[in-house]
């Protein structure tokens, strides 16, 4: 008999996988959604191969009593709609995993591998039901009877997702439903079968969302009304999402024709005084420096977010990295203030996208909103957003008689106004100017107008987010993290049981928090964790503060690390020394 969850597990972790256009992801939606009313905690994370047409994709859910928010590599249940699964799906298969597959298609393909695998005539079913098409459906209702959800909560969200489609296909999705279910009751009346997820805590009142959402939710709260962008994987979800709500949120939505109007068409919108941002990924941004910079000496506001993925160049265009914050940090030519944020929860992507538009406007700087391909496409229950204490703060002023756009203000930043809001010219130009805004050659203007931009740094760092450090007050070793690298050292760190091992993050990567230094001389060992080659983070914190943190576990293999993996990789390097 196979039981779930394992011993000393909490959670089960489902991968479904199937071929483009076999409904990986309708099955996706069904059991996560369902999984949430029935009052279990879920997390998800999708896998995608950049095909057009064909290639394998993929979702690993976690179904738990408590909260689980990272990837593992550990698979109880794997359901392969087709044959072809990937080389990295069938490395996570063990001893301990159940393979649940049409035996006409895929015996012969799991035959050498140490998983179970079990018969289930999924094709059948579905071309009972109307077609080969309704085969995902009926996997959906296998797992839901599996995990002995009530068949009126999937097939309550079946009748809402095809409420618009004829009767029949309604009928059909759910007589597919029913059929897996079906199949459900006889492995688990066979005694093949037991699932049994003890329900300590249920999640009530809360939401499924994924980054990509949430970002574009904390952009709306932040008072965005203009978006521009050059649609770009993984970034793409931002432009998409608000593209669907433009009407009813207020949002002009612009597709451009390439990265560089993107850009532009944002600071003109600015100018105009609009609350811009783009989205990107960092071959995009790489088109956008110049942009930037222009950013830097007009001093217009400017949100850009970026979805990290592998480079360089187009790299692997569906994957995930953390290897863009040198160029958040560096790009645009010039010496230019400005913020990067790097959320590392759904709940963080809100807040400070929302705070980043208050910030660009506050100091007239671009700022940044760093996420990557895992962190977008991946989704959990989280509590509604707490909105009651947002505000959106205008730093406009109007254009009185004797008004000067880059007045040498003692704080860099000069009153801001808009054409149109009062009664003088509001001047701006790409070239060093006068603090009118007409075009200059003097140098000691130059030296003056540079020195003035660069006093906002002062005001950016005393409004820095400050790191989040969980664990002992008192600890020896401490692991340090920004991004989407949060919940899973998290949870890492609780599984490894390490007492006197302190986690640092940081959801604000740039400027660093004035107490950085301080946290890390209080260790005896200090790793840093990270999703590229090099080590970028842990190079900048040596750049800003003179501390070399030298034990860095680093990936870059395109594929999102796993709480195992960076369990072992940090008792390795905290166990050295013993």
């Amino acid at each position: 008999m196979f039981r779930f969850p394992a011993e000393g597990k909490s959670d089960i972790s489902l991968v479904l996988c199937g071929a483009a256009g076999q409904g990986v992801q309708t099955v996706e939606e069904i059991l996560v959604e369902s999984l949430k009313k029935a009052g279990f905690h879920v997390f998800a994370s999708r896998e995608y191969m950049s095909r057009v047409r064909g290639g394998n994709n993929s979702t690993e859910i976690r179904v738990s009593s408590e909260r689980v928010r990272a990837f593992v590599d550990r698979i109880d249940i794997l359901l392969p709609l087709n044959g072809g699964v990937r080389q990295n799906i069938r490395k996570r298969i063990s001893s301990g995993t159940l393979i649940l597959g049409d035996g006409e298609e895929l015996r012969d393909e799991f035959a050498e591998t140490e998983g179970t695998f079990q018969n289930v005539p999924l094709i059948e079913k579905g071309q009972e039901s109307g077609g080969p098409v309704y085969t995902g459906v009926v996997a959906a209702g296998l797992i839901s009877g599996l995990l002995g959800l009530d068949p009126d909560v999937p097939g309550g969200f079946l009748r809402e997702k095809f409420s618009s489609k004829s009767d029949e296909v309604v009928n059909n999705n759910l007589s597919a439903l029913e059929k897996g279910m079906e199949l459900a009751r006889h492995f688990i009346g066979s005694g093949k079968i037991l699932v049994e997820i003890p329900r300590k805590e249920r999640p009530s009142g809360e939401i499924m969302i994924n980054g990509s959402d949430a970002v574009s939710l904390g952009a709306l709260a932040g008072g965005c009304d203009f978006i521009s962008s050059y649609p770009m994987s993984p970034a793409t979800g931002v432009l998409s999402f608000m593209a669907r709500h433009a009407r009813s949120a207020g949002v002009a939505v612009e597709q451009a024709e390439d990265e560089i109007a993107a850009i532009n068409m944002a600071l003109g919108a600015s100018y105009g005084g609009a609350r811009s941002m783009v989205s990107t990924s960092g071959g995009g941004l790489s088109l956008m420096s110049e942009g930037v910079s222009l950013a830097g000496i007009t001093e217009l506001p400017v949100v850009l977010h970026i979805g990290q993925r592998p480079g360089p160049a187009t790299g692997m265009a569906t994957r995930t990295e953390q290897a863009d914050l040198n160029l958040a940090v560096f790009c645009g030519h010039g010496d230019i203030p400005r913020a990067v944020f790097a959320p590392g929860s759904i709940e963080r992507a809100f807040s400070l996208s929302q705070v980043a538009f208050n910030l660009a406007d506050e100091f007239q700087v671009p700022v940044f909103v760093l996420t990557d391909q895992y962190f977008l496409n991946s989704f959990y229950n989280a509590p509604i957003f707490d909105i009651s204490g947002l505000r959106v703060e205008r730093h406009l002023v109007e254009a009185r008689p004797g008004y000067r756009r880059y007045e040498d203000a003692e704080s860099g930043v000069s009153p801001r106004s808009v054409p149109g809001y009062g009664e003088e010219l509001v001047g701006t130009d790409s070239h060093e100017h006068d603090e009118v805004g007409h075009v200059q050659e003097d140098s000691d203007l130059r030296t003056r107008m540079v020195d003035k931009r660069l006093r906002k740094r002062n005001g950016i760092l005393e409004k820095v987010i400050p790191p989040v450090l969980a664990g002992p007050d008192h600890y020896r070793n401490l692991v340090v993290t920004w991004g989407s690298m949060y919940h899973i050292v998290e949870e890492a760190l609780a599984s490894a049981g390490l007492e006197d091992t302190a986690h640092l993050h940081y959801d604000q990567v740039y400027p660093l928090h004035p107490d950085t230094f301080t946290y890390l001389e209080r260790a005896e060992k200090v790793v840093a964790v990270e999703g590229n080659a090099t080590g970028q983070f842990a190079d900048l914190v040596r750049r800003e503060t003179g501390f070399l943190i030298e034990d860095r576990v680093l990936w870059y293999s395109g594929l999102q690390i796993s709480v195992e993996t960076v369990t072992e990789r940090l008792l390795e390097k905290l166990r050295q020394e013993e």
